[in-house]
């Protein structure tokens, strides 16, 4: 039996279900799996945490695959899966809608769950996927005929990473999926000898339980798919987000607590408190804000990105000295974030050229800024290289930020159409934005989630 520590067993104690929650939750998804069963045209099975009782209490989820035979088209697959998912949520009075992964499917609120109705293939051999949600059910039975008596564990990994704020694939995330929780506490045997190993983990880890011995990858951390070895469990996860759950374990193994399950609330700063930051650091900084495109957050997400970077580029390019940026996505509106070091350069520009004894192009130097408005020059340079004063063409960030020029930046495309509809650019203390209050809290107080804990 597993020695738990005070804090497991009190942690347990909230996040296990209950049996009335557990007979609640199994009722609603055997009356799904029935209805799908009953539909003759596919096979229903229960797939996530739930078909693995790895769930925490109080999570309202319930995936149910309506499997569909191999040799049906994929637009025979889609038309069918959507029909027969908008059948069942409308039987049961759901509310429903249509959302998009690699295929269609149906998200619906029934008797209080949040219920995915998702058709696939019923291959038999994983090997033979055609599509990402066929593997699935795969991931359900690998779970499910080696996760017994583990169960506690994995409720364990998956509160103390969303507690750490790693939890969630997502590409805003960038953490460990449910998944890989799972395939971890495998591995490892347990909650607490994960605790133990991950601490040593470096950058490149990689983690074949079955020995596959296939594919390479070069991601932070590797875990290869016990039913697919050409497929990263951990790809989601990023090399900070890494190092979060790294520095979360050594915290918690040094002084283990609550507070790494269920840490203070992290509120957003206030307006008066974002002015005193700006005014102690020094910096320049400067928004972007422009409606969030209507595509799907793992379209959108990996847009944002590129644009901040793109344009973070576009300025140090320019000559201005960037500290640091990010980006945020809301409801309504996106919302990029740069802090400069230099935000601000006098008119005079120094270009360098080649030496004076390479000729050919000593002379391509000269004859390109000979007729151009210059300070000065060109002119030899004490180290006998061509040089000339020339006139920047731009002095400060906002002048930049707020032209035509930013769209020369490398931009998302989703992200570019929505700017040039229309984007506010803003300076200093009007950077302040009402619905992003925890994004900029966070921006300006970067600390790990241990270092966070041990500040409180």
């Amino acid at each position: 039996m597993t020695l738990r520590n005070e804090t497991e067993v009190e942690v347990l104690s909230r996040v296990r279900p209950e049996k009335e929650e557990i007979d609640s939750i199994c009722l609603v998804a055997e009356m799904l799996l029935n209805a799908v069963n009953e539909s003759g045209t596919a096979k229903g099975m229960v797939v996530g945490s739930v078909a693995r009782n790895t769930w925490i209490s109080g999570d309202r989820d319930i995936d149910v695959f309506m499997l569909y035979p191999p040799e049906m088209p994929r637009e025979a697959l889609e038309e069918e899966g959507i029909i027969l998912g908008r059948s069942i949520a409308s039987r049961f009075g759901g509310q429903f809608v249509e959302k998009y992964a690699e295929h269609p499917y149906v998200n619906a609120t029934i008797s209080g769950f949040d219920v995915d109705l998702v058709p696939c293939y019923a291959v038999t051999d994983s090997a033979r996927i055609q599509s990402a949600v066929d593997r699935t059910p795969f991931h359900t039975r690998y779970i499910q005929s080696r996760i017994g008596g583990l169960e506690d564990d994995v409720l364990l990994m998956k509160q103390f990473s969303k507690a750490g704020g790693v939890y969630g694939s997502d590409l805003m995330t960038e953490g460990f999926a449910g998944y890989l929780c799972e395939l971890l506490v495998l591995r490892y045997g347990g909650f607490s000898a994960l605790i133990e190993a991950c601490q040593s983990w470096r950058a490149g880890q990689t983690i074949d339980i079955v020995g596959h011995q296939g594919k390479q990858f070069d991601d932070p951390l590797v875990v290869i798919d016990p039913v697919d070895p050409n497929r990263n469990v951990a790809a989601s996860v990023s090399r900070a987000q890494m190092g979060e759950f790294i520095e979360l374990c050594r915290g918690y193994s040094a002084s283990p607590g609550l507070e790494f399950f269920y840490p203070p609330a992290k509120d957003g700063i206030t307006r008066d408190e974002f002015e005193q930051i700006l005014s102690l650091r020094g910096t320049g900084l400067y928004s972007i804000s422009f409606a969030t495109p209507h595509q799907i957050p793992d379209i959108v997400v990996p847009q944002l990105r590129r644009s901040s970077a793109g344009i973070a580029s576009l300025l140090e390019r320019n000559g201005f000295v960037v500290n640091r940026y990010s980006e945020a996505m809301g409801e309504d509106h996106c919302y990029l974030l740069f802090e400069l070091l230099v935000d601000r350069l006098p008119s005079l520009y120094t270009r360098t050229g080649p030496p004076v004894d390479n000729a050919v192009n000593a002379g391509k130097f000269s004859e390109k800024y000979l007729n151009q408005k210059v300070f000065s020059g060109p002119f030899i340079n004490p180290d006998g290289r061509y040089a000339v004063e020339i006139m920047r063409k731009w002095v400060d960030v906002y002048s930049l930020l707020a032209s035509d020029d930013i769209f020369s930046a490398r931009l998302g495309k989703h992200v570019m159409r929505s700017m040039k509809r229309k984007c506010d650019v803003r300076a200093g203390n009007d950077c302040w934005n009402d619905d992003f209050q925890e994004f900029l809290g966070a921006f300006f107080n970067k600390i790990s989630s241990v270092g966070a804990l041990k500040k409180e």
